[in-house]
């Protein structure tokens, strides 16, 4: 499909953007074009796609025939880019063959020493280790966000990094992994402005908008200047593929391509074109997945072996002031916490027998685990528990199965705890 999008749905673009099938033979579904390099036309035209690549000039600029070599880009990489653009509202989009990776590229493509970071809490296990144990040693600092929903919070930790170094980035990971938390992201992008005049740039605002999805969030509209998304997750949708994206602006993403480059982090062809099947089914997973989770929350919630449960759908005050305003629906992902630790935690996971122990989320399968002892190991108890996150605590996905069939399940485990 090409030309005018506007006005199309979320759930059009899902299935129809980026492939037209008069490019491969009529057929219907894009074909993986498995290839590692592309053959010249001659030797002026070798010369037109390395200038239109890495100049942006030349008469092969935007031709059909202007690949290179797959870890420059290919067909099924551009057609995974356009589709995930559009559905973040955005001009364009860079693809990396896993969510870290795209993060990773990200931080690397516009920090450099001496700047500081501000990120909110808590956020995921690997986003965190990369932020306190490997930019320090490229003298960058990050600094935590506490309430992402209380301007004096917001205005708190943006000091202390100002304090320590140009604050070059403001990384928020809105709802949060594995609480839910919520930032106030059009309160970020409002208060950053302001430092336009006291530090003579404004710093770039990124979202991990991993846990809702372009369907349920768009970040941008919110004022922030780049969307990242861990595709392996909702996206692929059926845990077999890994990928993450990040969507905003020409300029910005221009230059994460760059790196890309360099870096050889791009999605494979097969993989990309994994993640074109799924994105076409992923409404349909998303709404009812939706649904499942408020069933399945409503029942911990009203369980006497349960202190608190984080799901969206659940939260008030500010927060769901904010909720109200910039999200479109809850996501299956949320924790609960036992009335217990890490034993009655263990007692719960070996117990089950439908949920499926494993780290990850958003696939059509429900998944649970213990984050203190797996997704965020790594990361110091005292900021485990400083974002919520608690030897009790549990992290379920809810897929696709019967929701009646999951609570069973849940309840029979709760029995044994």
């Amino acid at each position: 499909m090409a030309g005018d999008i506007r006005g199309l749905s979320p759930e059009t673009l899902a299935v129809t953007l980026g492939y037209a099938s008069t490019s491969a033979f009529g057929a219907v579904k894009p074909p993986a074009v498995m290839t590692t390099t592309f053959v010249y036309q001659s030797a002026q035209h070798s010369k037109d796609v390395h200038e239109a690549f890495f100049n942006g000039t030349g008469p092969a600029v935007g031709a059909s025939d202007a690949y290179i070599y797959t870890r420059l880009g290919h067909p099924n990489l551009t057609m995974v880019e356009t589709r995930l653009a559009a559905l973040d509202g955005a001009p364009a989009s860079a693809v990396f063959c896993s969510g870290m990776a795209a993060i990773t590229t990200t931080l690397l493509a516009f920090l450099r020493p001496g700047d500081s970071v501000v990120c909110s809490r808590p956020c995921y296990g690997g986003t965190d280790g990369y932020l306190t144990t490997v930019l320090p040693d490229f003298g960058i600092t990050t600094f935590g966000m506490g309430d992402g929903c209380d301007d004096a919070s917001i205005r708190s930790a943006i000091a202390e990094a100002m304090a320590a170094g140009p604050l070059r980035l403001i990384h928020l990971e809105s709802p949060a992994n594995p609480t839910a938390a919520i930032v106030d992201i059009a309160a970020v992008a409002r208060i950053s402005a302001e430092l336009s005049s006291a530090q003579g740039f404004r710093p770039i605002i990124l979202v991990d908008n991993t846990f809702l999805g372009p369907l349920l969030q768009s970040p941008l509209a919110e004022g922030a200047d780049l969307c990242m998304t861990s595709l392996t997750k909702y996206c692929g949708g059926h845990s077999d593929l890994m990928a993450g994206g990040v969507s905003g602006s020409v300029e910005l993403v221009t230059r994460l391509k760059a790196l890309r480059t360099l870096s050889g982090n791009h999605l494979d062809p097969f993989s990309a074109w994994l993640l074109l099947r799924s994105f076409e089914t992923l409404p349909l997973r998303t709404d009812r997945a939706c649904s499942s989770a408020r069933q399945v929350a409503e029942f911990l919630r009203g369980h006497p072996k349960v202190a608190g449960v984080t799901y969206l759908g659940f939260i008030e005050g500010a927060a769901r002031t904010v909720f109200d305003r910039q999200c479109r629906g809850t996501g299956s992902t949320f924790s609960f916490h036992l009335r217990g630790d890490e034993a009655e935690a263990f007692r719960l996971l070996d117990a089950l027998k439908l949920l499926r122990l494993a780290v990850s989320l958003g696939g059509s399968e429900t998944l649970i685990c213990n984050p203190a002892t797996t997704t965020h190991y790594q990361t110091p108890r005292e900021r485990r528990e400083a974002g919520g996150i608690f030897p009790g605590t549990m992290r379920v996905s809810v897929g696709l199965e019967a929701p009646a069939d999951l609570i069973a399940d849940l309840a029979q485990a709760l029995d044994k705890v």
